[in-house]
């Protein structure tokens, strides 16, 4: 069940990444579509797992379905591999370092805000209940 669970997330985050990937195109050789998708799939990921681990019960197999499935086969590591490779090839290298600062800093910090905004509202409510 578990390799069912991440192929059909897995399908729907593909789908969305390609059809994304296609509504934002780079004509300035410069990967805003990768990009957004990355840094859009750090701040789900990590919202993701901290609030289905602080507050909501899911089922495992939702959690793999959503956590690897889709967030994996949405965000793609290896696209922005070759497209920071185009960059330099191309000599770009002032996108190519903006690209990797964008990605590497804002994909950490877009993650440990979504972490943070996971946790924030979970405690939010609970206090708002009377609960400590």
């Amino acid at each position: 069940m578990n390799i069912i669970a991440v192929g059909i997330g897995g399908f729907f985050g593909a789908v969305l990444r390609y059809s994304i990937g296609k509504v934002m195109p780079s004509p300035s050789g410069f990967p805003f579509g990768t990009l957004m998708i990355n840094l859009l799939g750090c701040l789900f990921l990590a919202w993701f797992f901290t609030i289905s681990a602080k507050k909501w019960k899911i089922n495992p197999n939702l959690k793999l379905a959503i956590g690897s499935g889709f967030t994996g086969a949405f965000t793609t590591f290896s696209t922005f591999s070759v497209e920071t490779l185009n960059l330099i090839k191309n000599h770009q290298y002032v996108f190519a370092i903006l690209y990797l600062l964008l990605s590497i800093v804002g994909g950490i910090t877009l993650a440990l805000f979504g972490s943070k905004l996971a946790t924030y509202s979970s405690q939010s409510k609970r206090i708002s209940k009377g609960e400590s």
